[in-house]
């Protein structure tokens, strides 16, 4: 993933999707965290997705 955002908002949620994969490799080496994990990866594709919504406002408009 490049690491260089665009706004305050894009520095959050690139900053809080890296805390939850660090949270999920953590929680990989215990047992019995499974549920756990699906929970955090819903998390984390709700801000994935916010993130991508947030990139395409930046996006320039190309005239045809």
């Amino acid at each position: 993933m490049a690491y260089e955002p665009g706004t305050s908002e894009c520095r959050l949620l690139i900053d809080s999707k890296a805390q939850i994969e660090s949270v999920l490799l953590n929680l990989a080496k215990l047992e019995n965290t499974e549920a756990i994990r699906a929970q955090l990866v819903d998390v984390y594709n709700q801000l994935e997705a916010r993130h991508e919504r947030r990139r395409a406002l930046r996006q320039p408009v190309v005239a045809a």
